[in-house]
């Protein structure tokens, strides 16, 4: 029970790693807030919070479009009104989608980076001025192992990355004093949805390159963001962790 009266708030986490989190993070003792972007994901976002309730813990169900300002007011409100704060911040929500540099769109590149990189400031801009009141606080901000390697095909995707550790490196800057601490996950290629649509001889390709044979599940990815939320992270502050299985080495 590491997170125990802990509140955290998990945006994109109705599949993939954010729903891993959610639950994990549950299973510690924390109440959650689980985010989905549009009316589509309500029925995931309710099966979220049932498994969180069948564990015994407290949920709440929100949608929110991170890239959207107003949203994000209401997010951040109805999760202060249900439970008094939040004080654990993983800004995870993030999409993806490939083509080269030429034949990207600018409504691409701009959602792309709305998405990813918007999203996580407005949330933490929101979020920051209870942490600072209470004094305590956790920013877990979601990259990728591509925003060091690159990917052809994925400029817009690696730029929002590489720009979500900067922003996080900047913020630990800020707040270092504040008993809030700031940092990065960076997982490798992991078995989630965001791969249903890479074709198998690519996935074979990413396979390959990974020393230790395979990609992520998971479970594979989820422990770093407990540790970070946990009070075991505290000294970790505007930092990346990369579970990749060796892919890159930060």
């Amino acid at each position: 029970m590491r997170l125990k009266s802990r509140v955290a708030l998990v945006t994109g986490s109705t599949s993939g790693i954010g729903r891993g989190v959610a639950v994990a993070f549950a299973r510690e003792g924390a109440a959650v807030v689980v985010n989905h972007p549009t009316a589509a994901q309500q029925s995931d976002a309710r099966d979220v919070c049932a498994e969180i309730e069948a564990l015994g813990g407290h949920a709440l169900a929100v949608r929110a479009d991170v890239a959207d300002e107003t949203d994000v007011k209401h997010l951040c409100a109805a999760a202060v009104g249900r439970f008094g704060f939040v004080d654990i911040v993983v800004n995870n929500a993030g999409i993806a989608d490939g083509a080269p540099i030429e034949k990207i769109t600018t409504d691409q590149w701009d959602r792309m980076l709305g998405v990813h990189v918007r999203g996580t400031f407005l949330v933490t801009r929101e979020l920051l001025p209870g942490m600072y009141q209470r004094g305590w606080g956790r920013i877990i901000n979601t990259a990728s192992q591509l925003a060091y390697k690159g990917a052809p095909g994925f400029a817009h995707y690696t730029a929002a990355k590489g720009a979500i550790i900067s922003f996080t490196r900047t913020l630990a800057l800020e707040i270092g004093d504040r008993g809030i601490t700031a940092n990065c996950v960076a997982p490798g290629a992991t078995k989630t949805p965001i791969l249903k649509d890479v074709p198998p001889s690519l996935l074979e390709e990413i396979r390959r390159a990974i020393p230790i044979g395979h990609l992520a599940a998971i479970d594979d990815i989820v422990p770093s963001y407990v540790f970070l939320a946990s009070n075991d992270g505290r000294h970790y502050h505007g930092q990346c962790i990369s579970p990749n299985g060796g892919d890159v080495f930060l």
